[in-house]
C-alpha cells in the first residue's frame, strides 16, 4: 500500500511540475528535505518564490486531496521554506505557499488538476526572513 501511495505521489508531481512549466513556474527544486519534512516543488512565479505542496488522490469520494493540506501540514512547510531560504542565503521580497490537487479516476483514466495560488499564509507570529 505504502508503495502505491509514494507511485501515486511520484505521478502526481510529475504531473504538477508539467502543469506548472506550461503556466509560466520555472522550477528550481523538487523533494527538499528539510528536519520539518519535504517540500514537493519549489519554484519562481515571476520573480516570487513558491513553495509547493503537491496532493494527489485516486477519488475525491473521502476528502478533495486540498483538505488534506492541514495546520500541522502548513506548519511543517512553513518551517521547511524557512530552512531552505536559511540554508539557500538568497533574499526573496515575496514568497507563497501554493497547492496542487490532482484527482486521477482509475475507472476513465480522467484526471483533474487544481492550483490554489495563495493557499495558506504564514502566522503573524512565525519569524520568516
Amino acid at each position: 500500500m505504502d508503495r502505491d501511495r509514494s507511485e501515486l505521489g511520484k505521478y502526481g508531481e510529475t504531473l504538477a511540475i508539467n502543469y506548472l512549466k506550461k503556466n509560466g513556474y520555472k522550477v528550481v527544486g523538487k523533494n527538499y528535505r528539510s528536519p520539518f519534512g519535504e517540500i514537493d516543488i519549489i519554484a519562481l512565479d515571476k520573480d516570487i518564490l513558491v513553495f509547493i505542496e503537491v496532493k494527489t488522490k485516486k477519488s475525491n469520494r473521502f476528502i478533495p486531496p486540498e483538505l488534506s493540506v492541514n495546520k500541522k501540514k502548513q506548519g511543517k512547510i512553513i518551517k521547511g521554506a524557512l530552512h531552505y531560504i536559511q540554508r539557500r542565503g538568497e533574499s526573496f521580497d515575496q514568497y507563497r505557499f501554493d497547492v496542487i490537487a490532482i484527482n486521477t479516476s482509475e475507472e476513465n483514466g480522467e484526471r483533474e488538476i487544481k492550483l490554489y495560488k495563495d493557499a495558506f499564509q504564514v502566522p503573524s507570529n512565525t519569524r520568516f526572513i
